[in-house]
């Protein structure tokens, strides 16, 4: 058997492995009761969701989003997305790293066509369900992804590097990295290029630990990262392309669905309280059910605003003019403040739905998890920096003249 027929062999059992087997949606289901039933335990422990992801390996979804011709599904924003949403009801850590790591495969799927080692890592991703860690924080510079300290040191056809990663989340889980680096040492901070990793490529050593309020499954300690690797690892395209068409769209997209997942199950379990606080007193309503309408309006908003931006990048998805129009980069970057902003809203007036039976830790309504892990939401690169950065750019869009402009 040749490399050509092994490859289609590959290709015809991943499709049939999809066409004859449960559908992506049943696929989520399954991984999200394994999360669902550890996601205390994860919680508590501050621990990687080990078995959550043992079943989205058995289940073939680290790789959906992996074209067919490199032994992957094919699957579109739509269903990515969804699978976030459906894991964000069951456990937000896993629902975050799910949705990191498939942030970090588009990258390498819509700009690594034509690379020998791209293609390469596509294969592992599907074929072994390598999981990939996102490195974009670095050192004092926050959430400020646009701009490198550390930069590549090129000898050859080899590169190195060395970086203040202040946080990577699930890197000691990680099969492979993605990360960010000036181009080289006399480039401008801004002028970026973004890199492939497999975990031969490159070591971590701690620095920081991750003793946190919420999303503590995500384990995002900081390590030092030195890389020593082909350089073919090195995306031929500049970081500020990737960053605008790719990056940002399916970061913002996939947090979202995440963070609204958690909101739905907080809506869920006030729903359930309600009913069962109306059972037990002939019909009449609690106290605080006006917080329940409230919660289903917050929420009915949050999945609106993001199935309004799943059109719109949809539709734009391969037209390189549209995703780098201001209305576009503004509209896209503004849905992670206001999808962060809505889900905290909805979880909070589902917390006050139940009253104290939510903030209680030990009874079947309680919401404590919930509230804790999204209240990162608005946190994880900064509203405040994201509003401050976005004001010129707003300033400059165009205000529609009618409600379908």
């Amino acid at each position: 058997m040749n490399v050509r027929e092994a490859v289609l062999t590959v290709d015809e059992t991943q499709a049939s492995f999809l066409e004859q087997g449960p559908s992506l949606t049943e696929r989520a289901a399954r991984t999200a009761a394994a999360a669902a039933a550890d996601a205390d335990a994860v919680d508590r422990d501050a621990r990687f969701p080990h078995k959550a992801f043992e079943v989205a390996r058995e289940q073939k979804l680290l790789g959906v989003m992996i074209p067919v011709e490199y032994g992957g599904f094919g699957a579109s924003i739509y269903d990515v997305t969804d699978i976030c949403y459906t894991l964000g009801r069951a456990c937000a850590s896993t629902a975050m790293i799910y949705a990191m790591h498939q942030t970090k495969v588009a990258c390498v799927v819509r700009h690594g066509h034509g690379i020998p080692w791209m293609e390469t890592m596509m294969r592992r991703v599907a074929r072994d369900q390598w999981l990939l860690a996102s490195s974009t924080t670095e050192g004092q510079n926050g959430g400020n992804i646009r701009a490198s300290a550390a930069a590549i040191d090129h000898a050859g056809d080899t590169v190195s590097l060395v970086r203040d990663a202040t946080v990577i989340s699930y890197g000691a889980e990680a099969d492979g990295l993605v990360t960010i680096a000036r181009r080289a040492t006399e480039a401008a901070a801004s002028d970026q290029v973004l890199l492939a990793l497999a975990k031969d490529d490159y070591s971590l050593k701690q620095t920081q630990g991750w003793e946190t309020l919420g999303m503590r499954g995500t384990c995002s300690t900081g390590f030092e990262l030195k890389v020593d690797c082909p350089a073919d690892r090195v995306f031929p395209e500049s970081y500020d392309k990737i960053h605008a068409q790719t990056m940002t769209p399916f970061a913002h997209l996939c947090w979202s669905s995440a963070w609204a997942g958690i909101a739905a199950a907080a809506v869920t379990r006030a729903q359930a309280f309600i009913r069962k606080a109306a059972r037990s007193s002939g019909g009449q309503m609690p106290p605080a059910a006006s917080h329940f309408t409230a919660a289903k309006m917050s929420l009915a908003k949050l999945r609106a605003l993001i199935a309004a931006n799943l059109d719109v990048f949809a539709r734009a998805e391969h037209d390189e003019r549209a995703l780098s129009s201001l209305d576009f980069q503004s509209s896209i970057t503004l849905l992670k403040v206001q999808a962060s902003e809505l889900a905290v809203e909805t979880v909070m007036h589902a917390m006050r739905t139940a009253g104290l039976s939510g903030y209680r830790n030990d009874g079947e309504f309680t919401m404590g998890r919930h509230l804790r892990d999204v209240l990162s939401s608005p946190i994880m690169i900064n509203n405040d920096r994201i509003l401050a950065n976005a004001a010129t750019s707003t300033l400059m869009s165009g205000v529609p003249l009618s409600l379908r402009d």
